[in-house]
């Protein structure tokens, strides 16, 4: 059985009133949907209110689940949708925590360690200056893994808009990088 299988058979069990299945979509989702809305948010308080949020909503809605998608694409729709509805009522400023999020690779020399932190913190930066929609498509499909077609389901968009989104993301990013003295490779 894989993955996908045993994700819509787990949530046939929480529309059936199962607790034990929602805990284990939890476990296996928590983490993904936590780091999605952290970096759409900026906030990891919001993040995690949020996370704990699509969970009961998931509790509310497995009847409803049509299995259209993969359920993973469907808890990160399901998180965008709630993390946006809470962004556009509040105003305030969050805490900013991606300094924290930077780990160096122990492999390293101090100084590749370095030019990899500020590289990465350059991309990260750049990523946030763009426009929602291009850092949407960016951050679900390179933080994320989702696919297009996945991508186009969380957005609610056609595939060409999410391929189209991309290609200019993608060649803005690669501009910026650029113009700041960053090369192709790494670090």
């Amino acid at each position: 059985m894989t993955v996908a299988e045993t994700d819509r058979a787990l949530v046939e069990r929480v529309a059936n009133g199962d607790r034990t299945a929602v805990r284990l979509l939890f476990m296996r989702h928590h983490a993904r949907v936590y780091r999605f809305v952290a970096r759409q948010t900026g906030s990891e308080l919001m993040a995690d209110d949020i996370a704990n949020e699509v969970f009961l909503e998931l509790w509310r809605q497995a009847p409803a689940f049509e299995g259209r998608s993969e359920v993973s694409t469907w808890l990160l729709g399901i998180a965008r949708f709630k993390a946006l509805s809470l962004l556009r009522k509040k105003k305030e400023d969050w805490i900013d925590d991606d300094d924290a999020a930077q780990v160096a690779d122990g492999a390293d020399t101090p100084e590749v360690v370095t030019m990899k932190e500020d590289k990465a913190a350059a991309l990260r930066r750049f990523i946030d200056a763009m426009p929602e929609e291009h850092r949407t498509v960016i951050d679900l499909a390179y933080y994320h893994g989702q696919s297009v077609s996945e991508i186009g389901e969380v957005l609610g968009i056609p595939v060409a808009t999410v391929k189209t989104r991309m290609f200019y993301a993608r060649k803005k990013l690669g501009e910026a990088l650029k113009a700041a003295g960053y090369d192709r490779g790494w670090p």
